[in-house]
């Protein structure tokens, strides 16, 4: 969530998509509803496009069951694969300009271009992250709750760009500082 803020209030234009959509499925600040919120198209882009630069698992390991040969390399039954998620998530090749936070990568016109194993925020197959739908209905839900009434804004204290630290997990070296800027109110 830290990081979806980050990405929104560094990059305002986008924000400001963002909440007119909000505002068009959600009229004069109603509570939101999970129909509602699993039709979000551009709330669905911006969150997977967050999860592409801030992946909270940098790396997915998995043991090979079967020996096996990929373009001449030859992987051992019982070997840990581990595949970085964080450097796939960045590869140029995968991604153009891939430091860029641009949501329209996962419009339905351009996901049918992705490679399915080039972006894995929850891992992939049949251990993928068990609370992945959860998880997604959650952030939707929070970042709704909040656009509704607030804007992401940068202060003094907002790291740009934002250094981070090297856990095991994703994670701002620096929590990351932002304000929340009331939205005006009709009345306003």
């Amino acid at each position: 969530m830290g990081f979806v803020a980050y990405c929104l209030a560094t990059n305002p234009d986008i924000q400001k998509i963002l909440q007119e959509e909000v505002d068009e499925t959600f009229p004069e600040k109603c509570r939101p509803t999970y129909e509602a919120l699993t039709q979000m198209e551009y709330l669905d882009m911006v969150l997977n496009e967050a999860m592409r630069l801030y992946p909270i698992a940098t790396r997915v390991e998995r043991m090979s069951k079967s020996s096996v040969d990929i373009n001449g390399v030859t992987i051992p039954k019982g070997t840990v694969v581990a595949v970085p998620v964080y450097t796939l998530h960045r590869d140029p090749a995968l991604w153009p300009e891939p430091e860029a936070f641009k949501p329209e990568r996962f419009s339905k016109e351009n996901k049918h271009n992705l490679d399915p194993y080039a972006f894995l925020p929850f891992g992939a197959g049949p251990r993928n992250c068990i609370g992945m739908r959860f998880a997604v209905l959650m952030m939707k839900l929070a970042i709704v709750e909040i656009l509704q009434r607030f804007s992401f804004v940068t202060c003094k204290e907002t790291e740009i760009p934002l250094e981070l630290g090297n856990e095991g997990f994703l994670a701002p070296k620096n929590p990351i500082k932002l304000m929340l800027q009331p939205r005006p109110t009709v009345a306003d």
